[in-house]
């Protein structure tokens, strides 16, 4: 099958992209699904719902020989799951694929004194103050740079999380060091045009666009 024929928006596509928006599934999981049929089409070389139990077992086993982490083997399986289930209306092709253990192993913590000497050693204040925030109220890189200026209340010394983890909406607590560097970023960034009132705390290179977390977890690395 050409890559044409496979990434043309087909009738079969349309549906199950239709599946998906009947569920109210988010942007980011549509995208994985559709991917993870993309890859079964591109090595069964024709339709994904011409699968067979022995294809998919030869898919699987083609996962695991390429080098595929197991935790996009998983999330293949869950796409594809979803694909069969919803789309074809055939569940039981999902028994033909089994997900993959996964080791989970525990974070390295690091010491007041590791978190300071790392802090100072990234490139600029945006970066410091971002990292700042990071450990000092507990947010993810994805929640930083989703922060805006009217997030922040220093009366009830808090930080407001829109859509963090599991899409909910929750409070940071904004303990008072972290204020008095959230306050040095704005004297030195508002002046410049870099922080407008109720635009983003931490913009990318134009101030309408936030800051990527590529660019942050570089930055973070670059330090580290």
């Amino acid at each position: 099958m050409s890559e044409q024929s496979i990434n043309t928006v087909s009738p079969l596509r349309q549906r199950m992209i239709e599946d998906m928006r009947m569920r109210k599934l988010s942007d980011k999981t549509q995208i994985g699904y559709i991917r993870a049929v993309r890859r079964l089409a591109r090595f069964l070389g024709r339709l994904p719902d011409t699968v067979t139990g022995e294809d998919l077992r030869r898919f699987q086993l083609h996962l695991v020989d390429v080098g595929m982490s197991p935790v996009s083997i998983n999330a293949t399986i869950t796409g594809l799951k979803f694909f069969f289930e919803a789309t074809l209306g055939q569940p039981e092709l999902g028994t033909k694929m089994h997900p993959v253990r996964v080791e989970h192993k525990l974070p390295v913590v690091l010491s007041r004194e590791e978190v300071a000497r790392l802090i100072a050693a990234t490139g600029n204040i945006k970066y410091r103050t971002a990292l700042s925030v990071a450990y000092g109220a507990g947010l993810r890189a994805s929640e930083i740079v989703s922060l805006k200026t009217s997030d922040v209340d220093s009366e009830r010394m808090t930080l407001r999380v829109e859509q963090g983890k599991g899409h909910k909406d929750r409070y940071a607590i904004l303990p008072p060091l972290l204020l008095e560097r959230l306050r040095a970023w704005w004297r030195y960034a508002h002046p410049l045009g870099q922080i407008r009132r109720g635009g983003w705390l931490f913009p990318g290179q134009n101030p309408v666009n936030p800051l990527g977390t590529r660019q942050l977890n570089r930055a973070i690395h670059a330090a580290a």
